[in-house]
Order: structure tokens, then sequence, then C-alpha cells
């Protein structure tokens, strides 16, 4: 297969060419004008529906070459309202800093099924670990297993493997150790806008003590 094909991304209606340099196509696809308002809706969820990630209302700003404010901003709560209102098995949400289309729950088992995937799971200890970074960070590994009082290095290149942490830095510290931090992946992965969307430690205690067969789970003291 020749290298041209091989950097082909097929689409539904649609084929584009991974190219080095913008060709005379490109430049015309960025010349496009925006999309008439009565359509802008519909390329705001096509645009969605094209991404495997979420999108800010800026970068869909750009992709559309709307400069009209608050204009895909509104067509984005329209499009969510629409989709509440019929009770449709996809939703839109804001996630990651950005917003995303995605199945909604009820509907993900069926959808699972039909593509043969699997529940994914976290062990205890990728959980522990994972939430020492998301409440302490930057945090290094060292600090980590201070609070864990086991070695983490295994554990957190498994999470970084993942891509639900990633290093931010280093510390002044002798031998500058690595400062770990969570990623825009565990925002997606977890459906949280931001940080600030996590759940309160307070929170955390109550919902452990609802299930004592569980155990309990050591939470970072902030």
């Amino acid at each position: 297969m020749s290298e041209d094909v091989d950097n082909l991304i097929v689409l539904p209606g649609v084929t584009v060419g991974l190219v080095d340099e913008p060709s005379e196509e490109v430049e015309a696809i960025e010349g496009l004008a925006p999309p008439d308002p009565e359509f802008l809706m519909a390329a705001v969820e096509a645009v969605l529906f094209g991404c495997d990630q979420p999108l800010s209302a800026d970068a869909v700003r750009v992709a559309l070459n709307v400069e009209l404010d608050g204009a895909v901003e509104g067509a984005l709560e329209m499009l969510r309202t629409a989709y509440q209102e019929r009770g449709a098995g996809i939703e839109l949400v804001e996630v990651a800093g950005g917003w995303q289309m995605r199945t909604v729950q009820r509907a993900a088992p069926y959808v699972a099924r039909a593509l043969g995937a699997k529940p994914v799971r976290l062990s205890r200890p990728a959980v522990e670990t994972l939430a020492i970074v998301a409440y302490r960070q930057p945090v290094t590994r060292s600090e980590v297993e201070d609070l864990r009082g086991v070695e983490c290095g295994g554990v957190l290149r498994a999470l970084v493997s993942r891509g639900l942490v990633g290093t931010v830095g280093r510390t002044d510290d002798p031998g500058r150790p690595l400062l770990y931090g969570t990623t825009p992946g565990f925002l997606s992965f977890f459906g949280l806008g931001d940080l600030s969307d996590l759940p309160t430690l307070r929170d955390l205690r109550e919902m452990q003590a609802d299930d004592p067969a569980e155990g309990p789970v050591p939470v970072p003291e902030a």
C-alpha cells in the first residue's frame, strides 16, 4: 500500500489526507464561510461527532469560522437541550474543559456489548494512588508512598501509561524528583469538567461510611 493511501483518514462522507504542508485544498477549507444561522446547530453537532476528544467552544468556533460572540455557546446549549428533551441515546456533556457527545448511561451496556468491550476497572492500589495524586497534586512519588505506606512506582507507571496521570515538572530537592498530576484524560475518564468537580474529602468520607463492606479507603488530608 502506498504512503499516500496509508496517510488517509476516512470518515463517513469525507476523506481527509494527512499532509505535512497546507495544500490548495486545505487553504480552501480554511477559507470556508461560516454555516448559515439555521444550520449552525447541525454544524456544531457534526464537528463534535467527528472528534473523539472534547472540544472547547473556542475550538468549535474556529472550526466553523464563526466570529459572532455567544453563537456557538448558544448552539451547544440548544443541542444539549434537544437531546435531553427527546430522550436521545446520546448526550452532550461538558468534560475535560470542553464539550463531547457521549452515550447516555442507560444505553452504555448495549453499546459495550455491540463493541465487545469489557468494563474498565482500576485496582484498589490504583484507585488509592490516583486519589492521592488528584487531591495533592503536584505530588512526588515519595509523597504518594508516604501516604500509602507502600512502594508505588509500578502503580504510578501504570496510571501514566493509561493517560490518567502525567509528569508536570520536577522539585528543587536533591535529585530533582518528578512531580505528578492528573491529565485531561483523567477528567474525561471520570466525566469531570475540571478539578473543581471532584467530590470533597468530606463527601468521600461519607460515601466510605455508607459502604462499610468495602473497608476503609485512605483519603489524603488537604
